[in-house]
């Protein structure tokens, strides 16, 4: 382990790796136990006051003891690094055996998406609550209702988006010259100049909400007691802001298609 782990975890680590004794690992669970904290105050952004953060909280204690089991520690690989994605993964699989999201809602969510793209595709800046509804045909608060219900069916993410559209995804648009192809780093400034395009295009709150979730790494909670309003609402505004990126990258991959 490296030398910045306090000395307590590495003697726990070290008796755990040698006896992998139960009372031990309950030490060390309780030991990174703010880290399921952590990761579940960040996932509640998708889901607002329709999943309770506890629940999310129990859900990711697995992944946490899945991690403390499967980590090796002779490899230089930070563990707070390695358990946050085992404990996304618990609660994102544990929402998905739920099977809460039915096909008529993911089916929605693809029309919303492309309605983003539409309007803002054909009126070449960002679009209202109002033109979007219009398009729609439904009314001002059936968009927003519909939003929350596509924030939890989708669980939409910027990272998520970017892994899979991307060779690069949001954790590496840093450059390292020794490690990183030329071709590779001209992909990397393309990629860093289209989002913050797109991030200085968002309405100011949408704006804010992604900046703080995605660069601050700021939970919910803490980004709802910024800008003092609801967690419901941060997670609205997180959905639209998401699908007006989305929809501005996919114009640009449409561009360069044509």
């Amino acid at each position: 382990m490296s030398s910045s782990v306090p000395q307590r975890q590495q003697e726990l680590w070290r008796k755990y790796k040698e006896t992998k004794d139960p009372a031990i690992k309950e030490q060390l669970i309780l030991e990174y136990a703010d880290l399921i904290k952590y990761v579940a105050g960040r996932l509640s952004i998708y889901f607002g006051s329709n999943v309770e953060y506890d629940d999310l909280v129990g859900y990711g204690v697995f992944g946490l003891i899945d991690a403390i089991e499967k980590f090796d520690i002779e490899k230089k690989v930070k563990f707070e690094t390695y358990a946050s994605l085992r404990i996304r993964g618990a609660i994102i699989d544990s929402i998905r055996d739920l099977d809460w999201a039915p096909r008529s809602l993911r089916k929605k969510g693809k029309e919303l998406e492309r309605a983003y793209f539409e309007v803002e595709n054909r009126l070449g800046h960002s679009a209202s609550d109002q033109e979007i509804a219009d398009h729609l045909g439904i009314t001002t608060d059936e968009l927003h209702k519909l939003l929350q219900e596509v924030n939890m069916s989708q669980m939409i993410s910027l990272e998520d988006y970017l892994d899979q559209n991307h060779e690069i995804g949001l954790d590496g648009l840093t450059m390292d010259r020794d490690t990183t192809r030329p071709e590779q780093r001209i992909e990397i400034v393309e990629l860093r100049e289209t989002l913050a395009e797109a991030i200085e295009k968002l309405p100011e709150k949408e704006r804010m909400v992604v900046t703080l979730y995605y660069f601050e790494e700021l939970t919910l909670k803490e980004i709802s007691h910024i800008m003092k309003v609801s967690e419901s609402r941060i997670s609205q505004l997180h959905t639209k802001a998401i699908m007006r990126m989305r929809s501005r990258l996919e114009r640009l991959k449409s561009a360069i298609l044509e």
